[in-house]
């Protein structure tokens, strides 16, 4: 008969399970430290020794990282999804911006649709948490901290997908464009103009998700990056025009 006898887990494993659905459903973010070993063992109601042993596991998998005298974090490779030489060729080359682009109208479509479908109440709660941070943000006229909530709204509707490859892919996607890998968002954020409609764009995007129309949520993100993909153009192009008009300046200088 194919039965075989029940094996008991060691609550050290009980103890890396939990911690490793914490980093896959993405609670856990990358770098993020976690409480200290002690704490840990108040928590989940185990010995320090078994949170100890899930501990050291964690770490030889790589998905947990020990600094001296910090403590614990979860490993900043989770956050990657792409090699550094491979997002020093994407920075150097302008149509990988555009593929990026193209990229994440794809998945964020999708995502909105899903997070219209699937998402929780809560999940809605969080997205309307950040839109209403950035209708404040929209007030201080601060770009860095628009851009920053921009990151965080659309992050906030792929987690609210609930689909954990998805989740990850894209957080490495969020990643490079914090760190300006293709352009710097905060210009966008610059022109008062452009600033009002992309708060426009982000309402619609959180009243269609909030009204949970799938349909619609995946438009209003297609809409708004086609948006951001025309701001784009304009910019190299106006970068172009410019250099041709230095170009004629110092022409214009050097002529007898």
């Amino acid at each position: 008969m194919p039965f075989q006898k029940i094996q008991t887990e060691r609550v050290a494993d009980t103890v890396v399970r939990q911690i490793e659905q914490l980093i896959l459903r993405g609670i856990l973010r990358p770098g993020e430290r976690l409480p200290s070993e002690r704490d840990l063992s108040e928590r989940l109601g185990v010995s320090r020794p078994s949170i100890r042993e899930a501990i050291a596991d964690l770490v030889d998998r790589g998905l947990l990282t020990t600094r001296a005298g910090s403590g614990i974090f979860v490993a900043d490779v989770l956050g990657s999804a792409f090699s550094e030489p491979l997002i020093k060729l994407f920075s150097s080359h302008e149509e990988a911006l555009f593929d990026y682009i193209a990229f994440r109208k794809d998945l964020e479509g999708l995502a909105a649709e899903r997070a219209a479908r699937v998402g929780s109440d809560t999940d809605l709660k969080v997205i309307s948490t950040l839109f209403k941070k950035m209708e404040s943000a929209h007030t201080k006229r601060n770009p860095a901290e628009e851009a920053a909530l921009d990151a965080e709204f659309h992050m906030a509707i792929v987690e609210a997908s609930h689909n954990v490859f998805m989740l990850h892919m894209m957080r490495s996607m969020f990643e490079m464009l914090r760190a300006g890998v293709f352009y710097n968002r905060q210009v966008m954020f610059k022109v008062r103009t452009t600033r009002a409609a992309l708060l426009d764009q982000h309402r619609e995007i959180h009243d269609a998700i909030i009204a949970r129309d799938p349909e619609l949520a995946r438009k209003a993100i297609e809409d708004h990056l086609n948006f951001v993909e025309s701001c784009m153009h304009q910019d190299r192009k106006s970068e172009a025009n410019e250099h041709v008009a230095k170009m004629r300046y110092q022409h214009e200088k050097e002529r007898k």
